[in-house]
């Protein structure tokens, strides 16, 4: 099989599992023209550890990790079965790559993976493992995760890394209703667009200090680490395509990635694209 280009999704408020917008007419999409892979690897914002973790879980349960939203979320199972033996693999490469790892057999999936994956593969037959992210290492540290992982695509496995382009709550909630996106979240998209395209993997590795307002569209790093898991996992020389383009409110950007590398390339199935 050949290798399967990875994806960094940004999977919106937990909302998008039943109001999915853009965002979800594109996963499915996507789902519709990417190889099937025999399985999915995604490295969650919502789970956070010291080390990566993954989950070693045959039956993974559906977290509802959030409060305060309507029963019918609550009410949300996606039931696709884990794979033990794909944690244990990724663990393995992970530690042939100097990076120590360890699995949780309990832990099951967060909504930052399953809002998007019930829109991908919405029979949920596909098995998944996820990923934990590490927010107190720099994001060459999840670079070399992503790395790590990358022969997982020559086996079947797609890698996602589930996060946001700009993730800031604060002034999510305080611009909610008001129409337009605030500058700075356009300006922080539109240099992750350009750097992107110039595969200036140093400056997207510095975005801290290069980016314009990266500490206002990113207080917190965990939306924004996923990117390097699945940009390192596509290999060397990945090329970048955009999958979506848009807000959620004012704040939130929902741009979102294909990666693919013009040494481990794999063809998307022909289909009609989303309205």
């Amino acid at each position: 099989m050949p290798a399967i280009p990875t994806l960094f999704l940004s999977h919106g408020s937990p909302m998008s599992a039943v109001e999915p917008g853009i965002a979800g007419a594109a996963w499915e999409h996507l789902g519709r023209t990417l190889p099937r892979p025999r399985a999915i690897l995604i490295a969650s914002a919502h789970w956070e550890s010291s080390l990566p973790m993954l989950t070693g879980n045959p039956r993974p349960e559906t977290i509802h990790d959030f409060g305060g939203f309507p029963d019918e979320l609550y009410a949300i199972r996606y039931p696709a079965p884990g794979d033990p033996p794909l944690a244990a693999r990724a663990a393995l490469l992970l530690k042939q790559a100097g990076i120590t790892a360890g699995i949780d057999g309990c832990r099951g999936l967060d909504h930052g993976a399953w809002v998007p994956l019930r829109y991908l593969y919405p029979e949920a037959d596909i098995p998944v493992v996820q990923l934990s992210l590490q927010p107190g290492r720099d994001t060459a540290h999840h670079l070399a995760v992503g790395r790590a992982l990358a022969p997982l695509t020559d086996d079947g496995v797609l890698v996602v890394g589930s996060g946001h382009t700009t993730h800031n709550l604060r002034d999510w909630m305080a611009t909610r209703g008001r129409g337009g996106p605030l500058p700075y979240a356009t300006a922080f998209a539109t240099w992750l667009r350009e750097r992107l395209d110039a595969q200036d993997t140093d400056a997207l590795l510095g975005y801290r200090d290069g980016a314009p307002e990266a500490r206002r569209a990113h207080p917190t790093e965990e939306h924004f680490l996923p990117l390097f898991v699945a940009l390192g996992a596509a290999g060397e020389g990945a090329h970048a395509e955009p999958v979506v383009e848009g807000f959620e409110g004012p704040a939130l950007a929902l741009d979102s990635y294909l990666f693919r590398s013009a040494a481990r390339t794999a063809p998307t199935r022909q289909a009609a694209a989303p309205a």
